[in-house]
């Protein structure tokens, strides 16, 4: 009887030691069935005592019906205690629907592409078609068409990145200098009147400092029509100042060379920040004035190419810098920092 009951208490003590590791239901349920199953270590035991003398038969079952039953309320005890410790886990990752959400952040036009849109929006109000044109251009439209022939010194004002393909042999292939090639191109496939406005991203081969940079946008202004004089020029881009900068805005035009118009002229509006002569003025440093674009009535030779009687149609023309009147606008400093891609920054925006 000693050795029976010596066993029941064997399996007894490494039963219980096996069941305080297991850890999930699987590793349970494989406890359960190697010591309470059917041909578990302990339903053997108890299939053993038949053979026994009847007064040992009585203690030894009493032995281990007393084993049996402490095993199996240490099964239900693990069971509930790895239950309870699974649904604290999943409790700690689950999602509380009661909080509020994370906040998503929404995102904002980049300040170069609202600067350009309200540019755009208020040529539009004046009667502009805005169009646009293809970045990879020939040479042909980029400098030929527009009087800057090869070896011509205005091409260092130019410089840019080539291909090295061709189109039928002669004309290369660039990254646009300016967006008046699409002038001649609107010019060759529609008729007087004319009006647009053409944006797009213009590239130059030139070091980058605080005020250039070799990408940059631009907005081209082209009206063609009879009877167009400088006039027009002037109160079209007055006007333009206005809704711009606010009311009351003035410009100027000085005298400057662009081999496509003639004549040239730079085109300035006056400081809207200080009276003109303040020193120590953010924008215009007390010059008073602030230069926005180049500008001129368009060349007859252009004209005439176009297919247009020179005599009977004139026209001007305008190209400004998006990122140049951003600096103005909003105050920056450097050029360099509307693409260098920094949340700091375009967050202000």
């Amino acid at each position: 009887m000693t050795s029976t009951t010596d066993r029941i208490a064997e399996i007894e003590r490494d039963a219980l030691a096996a069941l305080a590791s297991a850890e999930d239901d699987a590793s349970i349920e494989a406890w359960r069935t190697r010591v309470l199953g059917r041909s578990g270590e302990l339903t053997g035991v108890l299939r053993g005592i038949g053979g026994l003398e009847a007064e040992e038969r009585k203690a030894v079952g009493a032995e281990a019906n007393r084993a049996k039953q402490v095993l199996e309320a240490a099964l239900e005890a693990r069971r509930e205690a790895v239950r309870r410790a699974a649904l604290a886990s999943a409790e700690a990752d689950a999602l509380d629907v009661t909080l509020p959400g994370r906040p998503v952040g929404i995102g904002r036009l980049h300040p170069v592409t609202q600067v350009r849109r309200k540019i755009l929006d208020v040529f539009e109000r004046l009667g502009f078609q805005v169009i646009e044109g293809p970045e990879v251009e020939l040479d042909e439209y980029n400098f030929g068409a527009l009087r800057i022939p090869e070896h011509h010194p205005a091409r260092d004002m130019w410089d840019t990145f080539w291909f090295d393909e061709e189109v039928d042999g002669k004309t290369p292939l660039l990254l646009r200098t300016h967006t008046s090639p699409m002038q001649i191109r609107h010019m060759q496939s529609h008729e007087p009147p004319i009006r647009v406005a053409v944006p797009g991203k213009c590239y130059r081969y030139e070091a980058t400092d605080a005020t250039h940079e070799w990408m940059l946008e631009q907005v081209e202004l082209l009206a063609i029509d009879e009877g167009i004089s400088m006039a027009n020029l002037k109160g079209t881009l007055e006007e333009w100042a206005r809704q711009m900068f606010g009311p009351g805005r003035k410009v100027m035009l000085r005298n400057s060379y662009f081999p496509f118009v003639e004549p040239g002229v730079e085109v300035a509006v006056d400081c809207f920040a200080c009276p003109g002569d303040d020193p120590a003025c953010s924008v215009c440093r007390g010059s008073g004035w602030l230069e926005m674009m180049g500008a001129g009535m368009v060349h007859p030779e252009i004209i005439e190419a176009a297919g247009y009687d020179p005599e009977r149609y004139t026209g001007f023309a305008a190209g400004m810098g998006v990122e140049r009147v951003a600096m103005v606008m909003l105050g920056v400093s450097d050029i360099r920092d509307f693409h260098a891609n920094d949340p700091r920054f375009l967050a202000q925006f």
